[in-house]
């Protein structure tokens, strides 16, 4: 049960622990056939630590899950999978984001490094990188302000799947094509997703 997700950085490929985690594994593959995770950007990046995106408005406090989408507001979120335990004990593990009550939404982070074990029992491990190591060490190279924010902006641009065991939900629509990444999109009050900076360009040494 696979997913690619390609971003501006560089395409991640991913395994799905789909007997262990059920509900996180339906509600992120949902989430991706909606496209709801094109275009969000990793809103914060801790070096060794982890990388966290879901978030399309890019605050790292929005995202809902793809419950909402069928049932409303009030199915926002939904109550975390801890049992079986898979611990947080190595790079390239794909994690649901405890959002302060035992539940997850639509944010996850991947772990930039191994030994996180203290992160077990609050955020739920769903799945784990297959491909796309060398996208993980360059997403923990990147420069950040002291809000662990990338001052360049990293995106999730499409996500492909190619493998989803779970039949739709009823009531779930599927749009028939990926939206069109526009300027507006590419927009950022930082360093935007297509911009090169080169403080050393036009001097001598």
């Amino acid at each position: 049960m696979s997913v690619v997700l390609e971003t501006t950085m560089g395409d991640i490929t991913v395994d799905l622990f789909v007997k262990e985690r059920p509900r996180s594994c339906l509600n992120f593959l949902k989430l991706c056939q909606l496209k709801y995770y094109n275009f969000c950007p990793f809103h914060t990046i801790e070096r060794n630590f982890m990388a966290q995106s879901g978030d399309p408005t890019g605050a790292g406090s929005g995202g809902h899950s793809v419950f909402a989408t069928l049932y409303g507001e009030n199915a926002r979120f939904f109550e975390a999978e801890i049992k079986p335990t898979i611990k947080h004990k190595r790079k390239g593990l794909l994690s649901m984001v405890n959002n302060g009550e035992g539940l997850h939404g639509s944010q996850f982070f991947i772990t930039l490094s191994d030994g996180l074990d203290y992160l077990d029992g609050v955020h739920t491990v769903f799945g784990h990188v297959t491909e796309g190591m060398d996208v993980l060490d360059q997403l923990n190279d990147v420069l950040c302000d002291n809000n662990n924010k990338p001052f360049k902006d990293i995106l999730i641009t499409h996500t492909v799947i190619l493998d989803d065991p779970f039949p739709h939900p009823n009531g779930l629509e599927i749009p028939p094509q990926s939206p069109e990444l526009s300027e507006e999109l590419l927009k950022s009050h930082r360093i935007g997703v297509h911009e090169d900076i080169d403080d050393t360009d036009g001097k001598t040494a």
